[in-house]
């Protein structure tokens, strides 16, 4: 057996022991695609196990985020701070080998995935980002330069996000992009055809990608000149098909029962003794640790080496550029947002959205590295940057990106140009359709990505699109997802502050909601304490309120107009502008009880959506738990009594 064959056979048995002693995990795929990831590593990828965030490092994403424990694998082999007993705590409590990857748990994961098809996606965006960069400085190739692969498997060719990404791919001509595709023909209920008979490779090519294949997966050679003939490609993305035996070695080896479950300890040795491989469980002869060494850590070293060189070089050249790249490199731009930003006159009255482009318009003359688009509704949103290209394969220095209507794979997408690291994005489409988005918003809480999402359309004020276009739930839906913060402004002054802290964020997503009927200033709206999420944009007159009105967006100023009108009658209450329950939340208690008052029972909350969530803050809440109706927009408002009329009928009926 030469050292390939044993390196190969080492890593197919510590699969089997990692998933064997942790008696969870699927070692069907792991298996087959064992030698694809052992030719990718020692042949291929570029990355310094000791500078595990190296910025021009080949990215590597496992889309089949399943299959967990091949990747561990390779990064123990390769010398990662992935020790064997972590591979012995596979799947346990506080282990850094979780069951599928996580970014940020483990040295050398570039990405965390699990959900077919989204790894595709992410890798997409990390080629996006890789091209986009080069252009953002003079000369970038120079400091960035790289492949980005990803392994899939048919479950993720199957799900809908990754025709939209291969799609999105092949129009931008994402050439250093190389997808590998292990074609075991087996899913977890069974064959393959009982669910999925296409021409995988025709549909491919329709989506301008190039198209290799490796007939035996075991074959490392003709993995080898496939994967050097994809990074030759000067036009197309590539994929490579390689036909694997899912569950190789083992006596089910092709069957879909060998795709969840652990061998079993009789099963792991049947399976071993077919590789030649006689070694004690989680045990790894040192030749094979010497191989890895010679031919992926060695490698990876004098890159990273090599690469410092170049870009001590390149700083002497472009001294403020290089500097900038630094100060950028893991996503931080609070050095280039706007302290206050403009101030926006007394009678200034206009929907948000569009307020939101001049903001956008403002901070691109100062976030230097600030791009992103919309799903082909950017004159709708308003996410067009003036004055700016369009991203494409002939302007890859463009900041607007044209995602088509593609509103998962946009998010997605996005979530792989945060993980790459470089550049501060943003994605929009109506609000509605954030449940297109939610499966990546969920990816991006997770890993920590500081995306921006501009939603607009943000209630029935959408009209007479009705109850198609009318978002109801949306609102819970986004602030139920940990990690991730919704900023619904009442005016420009808040929209302001939303932008601004969302560009401040490093470790969490942020939703900006957007009006797309007028809004006007509010005067209490100029307090700092928006960037608290919530304070007292409008106080009762004196003594104690008889109560305190909560809103949200639009409703704000119809609260104050209510406020007004029940003053005249000697009914004084407070009003409460919260842009953000996320951030209000993390205040101290102090000042929470002090913005809403002692009487919980004197507390209603206003927002035209769901009431779901709102009792948490007061127990009368004025919502919309129905879907809406088609009509113009005052029409809709007054018809579910969204008026100044019914809130104080309410308010009289509680005080």
């Amino acid at each position: 057996m030469n050292i390939e064959q044993l390196s190969v056979a080492a890593i197919r048995s510590l699969v089997i022991d990692g998933v064997n002693k942790a008696n969870s995990g699927h070692p069907g795929m792991a298996l087959g695609s064992a030698p694809i990831l052992y030719t990718l590593y020692t042949k291929h990828l570029v990355s310094d196990p000791t500078n595990p965030n190296w910025i021009n490092r080949d990215r590597f994403v496992l889309s089949a985020g399943h299959v967990s424990m091949l990747l561990y694998t390779m990064l123990h082999l390769g010398g990662y701070k992935v020790s064997m007993d972590d591979i012995k705590h596979f799947r346990q409590l506080e282990s850094i080998t979780p069951g599928h990857p996580e970014l940020g748990v483990t040295p050398g994961v570039d990405a965390s995935a699990g959900p077919l098809g989204q790894g595709i996606a992410q890798a997409v965006g990390m080629a996006v980002a890789e091209q986009s960069l080069q252009a953002l400085y003079p000369h970038g190739d120079r400091i960035i330069d790289h492949y980005t692969y990803c392994l899939c498997g048919d479950g993720c060719l199957q799900e809908g996000i990754s025709q939209e990404a291969i799609s999105f791919a092949g129009r931008q001509k994402l050439n250093k992009l190389i997808l590998i595709y292990d074609a075991n023909d087996v899913t977890l209920d069974g064959a393959l055809e009982l669910s999925f008979h296409e021409d995988v490779k025709k549909r491919f090519e329709a989506s301008e990608w190039n198209v290799l294949e490796v007939k035996d997966g075991n074959d490392i050679s003709s993995i080898d000149k496939a994967i050097k003939k994809a990074k030759k490609s000067e036009e197309k993305p590539t994929l490579i098909i390689v036909h694997t035996i899912i569950g190789y070695g083992s006596i089910n080896q092709g069957l879909s029962k060998v795709h969840g479950a652990p061998l079993g300890k009789e099963d792991g040795l049947r399976a071993k003794k077919s590789y030649g491989y006689n070694y004690d469980e989680f045990t790894i002869p040192q030749e094979v640790y010497d191989h890895f060494k010679k031919k992926f850590i060695n490698r990876g070293k004098k890159a990273f080496k090599e690469w410092n060189g170049l870009f001590n070089a390149y700083t002497l050249t472009y001294p403020e550029e290089s500097a900038k790249f630094v100060s950028v490199m893991k996503n931080d731009v609070s050095t280039y947002v706007y302290d206050k930003g403009p101030e926006f006159e007394e009678g200034f009255n206009e929907a948000t959205r569009k307020t939101s482009q001049t903001l956008l318009n403002i901070l691109n003359k100062s976030v230097f590295n600030l791009i992103g688009g919309s799903a082909d509704v950017a004159g709708s949103v308003m996410t067009s940057i003036k004055g700016e290209v369009d991203f494409t394969p002939m302007t890859r220095h463009g900041r607007n990106i044209n995602f088509g209507i593609r509103e998962f794979a946009m998010a997605s997408i996005q979530n792989g140009m945060l993980i790459h690291g470089g550049l501060r994005t943003y994605a929009g489409c109506f609000m509605v359709f954030s449940d297109y988005l939610k499966p990546a918003i969920r990816m991006a809480s997770l890993s920590n990505l500081p995306a921006i999402y501009l939603f607009s359309h943000d209630s029935i004020a959408v009209g007479e699109d009705g109850p198609t276009h009318q978002p109801i739930e949306q609102f819970a839906m986004l602030r139920s997802i940990p990690n991730n913060y919704l900023y619904r402004p009442c005016d420009a002054n808040e929209l302001k502050v939303a932008w601004k802290q969302s560009l401040l964020s490093v470790d969490h997503p942020s939703c900006i909601i957007l009006s797309r009927q007028n809004l006007p200033l509010i005067e209490g709206s100029r307090s700092e304490d928006v960037e608290k999420g919530g304070y007292i944009i409008s106080k009762e007159r004196q003594g104690e309120p008889a109560l305190t009105l909560i809103a949200t967006g639009s409703e704000v100023s119809l609260c104050i107009e209510v406020q007004k009108e029940l003053l005249m009658e000697g009914i004084d209450i407070r009003v409460v502008s919260m842009p953000c329950q996320e951030l209000f939340l993390k205040q101290d208690g102090a000042y929470i009880k002090k913005v809403l008052g002692n009487n919980y029972e004197r507390r209603m909350a206003v927002e035209m959506a769901s009431t779901f969530g709102w009792h948490r803050f007061a127990p009368h809440v004025m919502g919309l738990d129905e879907f809406g109706r088609s009509a113009p927009a005052k029409d809709v408002i007054n018809f579910f009594k969204f008026n100044k009329e019914e809130v104080i009928r309410r308010i009289r009926e509680i005080i």
